[in-house]
């Protein structure tokens, strides 16, 4: 690994840039890789297969996220340890680590499967489609160690300020997933069960290639294998810091779908033009989503380094540069809104309903350039508890009940709904400038770089 992982010295925002750039990308192929799942299944399959890849790939990932939430307790260490200029540390944690990730996984792969008739049930999956929506989970789940070994592989790379590495194996298990869904869903129809066997392969895959990677990389740390054991002090570490993400990344997940089941009250129509919109706005919230993982391991490294001033310009930098992206991606949303549905569904009434929709997450994307570049700079700083905090009282104080109250009033629409989730980027905004006013007037602990 070469120095330019490091980033406690030199320029904030062109290193920022670069290291944004592929996990904007590997995020993009992420979402990519979901939708092909279901854009396949659907022109190879009946509609109880796709209804249960639907519901399946919302139920696997709610479980991604929460891993993915641990493993930001992997990144924040690491990056802390390169920064203190500890690489032996920067070992033990990623040994430590690796081990945690690894009984989590054997633990999810026997619990999951078990549990997948219940969870598909409360997901409200249709009596037609349940078998192939229970068969899905259980197929994904059996790779549970594939998507935590994943999330932890991945974390080491973005800790030693490597995100390349996660863009190549992502693009990788993307095209080798696409292929294993035109072989077992379009070839041998095995529908949804195709398309699960075709992810878990694809997962199997990306982790082969990121060990081999390890193998061949000279990394800027000590390892041993003497490391990969559980640590008390590190697990502790990792879920003091992770623990936090997990859950409000999994109750967040939980306010969102709780808007959903508020929509469906309101009709199929309104139902499938918040669905389309939806699929647009994960694709919208990416730039600001990758400048906030950027920013934990920018930060990160300067708080190990005891930098406080420099991890305090690179949330400015963070913040403008988000938002410059953003400005396009809101012109677009707002103005095209029913241009970007038409994508998803050929139904005039679909696509009005779901730019109505649009429009208000186009004030929301302008807003989370702040949200989430604050949310990277806290995660960095370990400060992910007050993250936890910020979150849950946007979407359980904010975001649910003025999206139910918005839904009561007289000719409700989905335009007045969606202002919901900009409401609450407001309150966190504000929550989070507090805060920050609050760090800023005392000194930084002297362990807070500490694990």
């Amino acid at each position: 690994m070469k120095q330019q992982g490091n980033f406690t010295q030199g320029p904030i925002l062109a290193p920022l840039c670069r290291f944004a750039l592929p996990v904007l990308l590997a995020l993009l192929l992420q979402a990519a890789y979901g939708a092909a799942d279901l854009l396949i299944v659907g022109q190879f399959s009946d509609a109880a297969n796709i209804s249960a890849v639907s519901t399946g790939s919302q139920i696997m990932h709610t479980f991604t996220t929460v891993a993915a939430g641990f493993a930001m307790g992997v990144t924040v260490l690491i990056g802390k340890k390169i920064g203190e200029g500890s690489p032996d540390e920067a070992g033990r944690v990623i040994g430590g680590g690796a081990a945690l990730f690894v009984w989590m996984g054997i633990a999810a792969t026997l619990l999951v499967p078990f549990f997948a008739g219940p969870l598909c049930r409360l997901m409200q999956a249709p009596e037609a489609a349940f078998a192939q929506t229970q068969s899905y989970v259980r197929i994904c789940a059996l790779g549970s160690l594939f998507i935590l070994s994943y999330n932890v592989l991945g974390s080491v790379f973005r800790g030693v300020g490597d995100s390349k590495t996660p863009l190549f194996t992502v693009a990788a298990a993307s095209l080798f997933n696409v292929a294993g869904d035109l072989l077992l869903v379009a070839g041998l129809k095995l529908g949804a069960a195709g398309a699960a066997i075709a992810t878990v392969a694809a997962q199997g895959l990306s982790v082969f290639i990121c060990l081999l990677v390890v193998r061949k990389k000279t990394l800027p740390f000590a390892f041993s294998k003497e490391y990969l054991r559980l640590d008390q002090k590190i697990s502790g570490a990792i879920f003091r810091l992770g623990a936090p993400v997990a859950l409000q990344s999994l109750l967040v997940n939980i306010s969102f779908l709780a808007i959903l089941a508020i929509v469906n009250s309101m009709g199929v129509l309104y139902s499938a033009g918040v669905g389309v919109a939806e699929k647009l706005c994960g694709f919208i919230m990416l730039a600001p989503d990758a400048y906030m993982q950027a920013l934990s391991v920018f930060v990160a490294q300067n708080i190990g380094a005891g930098n406080l001033p420099r991890a305090n310009k690179a949330l400015a930098c963070g913040v403008g540069v988000s938002l410059f992206t953003s400005l396009f991606l809101a012109y677009a949303a707002f103005f095209h809104g029913q241009t970007l549905a038409s994508l998803f569904s050929g139904d005039s009434a679909i696509v009005y309903q779901a730019a109505d929709y649009l429009r208000a997450y186009a004030l929301d994307t302008l807003l989370v350039s702040f949200l989430f570049s604050f949310i990277g700079y806290y995660n960095g700083r370990g400060k992910t508890l007050f993250v936890m905090c910020q979150g849950l009282a946007g979407a359980f104080f904010v975001r649910i009940p003025v999206s139910y109250l918005m839904s009561r009033l007289p000719n409700a629409t989905l335009f007045r709904i969606g202002l919901a989730t900009p409401a609450s980027s407001v309150v966190q905004i504000f929550l989070c400038a507090v805060y920050f006013a609050a760090l800023s007037r005392r000194p930084a602990p002297a362990d807070e770089s500490k694990s």
